[in-house]
């Protein structure tokens, strides 16, 4: 393994802004994965999409938009993006909001899965939000106590990037596809 790991890897964890966390979207070589934990997330509640989805039940995304854009460009070029939401039964209006917005970025090339909050905690899966690139490094979302997103924690060191690889395999593997997990809902 320690061949294999970062060249750059460190044991102290480091901080980052929401800048450079968008420049790891950019810069990415294979692999972006993603662990959604959090049963709302205050930046989705200040958007239009989300005012639309509570009246209507349905949102109108931006297919344009930059990060659409981006993940469209990362995964035309063969680039996997992957994410596994954790669900709560019945799911708050948050998660109904992103089970709907994974449409759209299903569309960009994203495979979104979903996994339920009681199946989660079986399995053991940590309660934080994060991002795998390219199995060599963790960005580890932080968030305040209004669910606000704050700044990005870098994990590099290895057998620290081991442990949240396994977490990805355990919860791929246990998640449904989000097409299937919302026909299931929906019944």
């Amino acid at each position: 393994m320690v061949d294999w790991t970062p060249k750059d890897a460190t044991r102290e964890a480091r901080i980052i802004g929401l800048d450079e966390f968008e420049d790891l979207f950019r810069t990415f070589r294979h692999t972006a994965w993603r662990l959604e934990t959090r049963r709302r997330y205050a930046s989705d509640e200040e958007t239009d999409t989300y005012r639309q989805f509570t009246e209507t039940g349905a949102a109108e995304w931006d297919p344009d938009e930059p990060y659409c854009e981006l993940i469209r460009s990362q995964t035309a070029q063969g680039k996997r993006v992957e994410r596994v939401r954790i669900v709560d039964q019945p799911p708050t209006t948050g998660q109904l909001y992103l089970l709907d917005n994974a449409r759209r970025n299903s569309a960009l090339g994203e495979d979104i899965r979903n996994l339920h909050r009681s199946e989660a905690d079986r399995l053991q899966l940590p309660g934080e939000d994060y991002w795998l690139f390219d199995s060599r490094l963790v960005a580890r979302l932080r968030f305040d106590d209004d669910d606000q997103l704050v700044d990005v924690e870098v994990i590099t060191e290895p057998s620290e990037v081991v442990r949240y690889s396994v977490v990805r395999d355990a919860a791929w593997h246990h998640a449904v596809p989000y097409e299937e997990f919302a026909a299931e809902l929906g019944e």
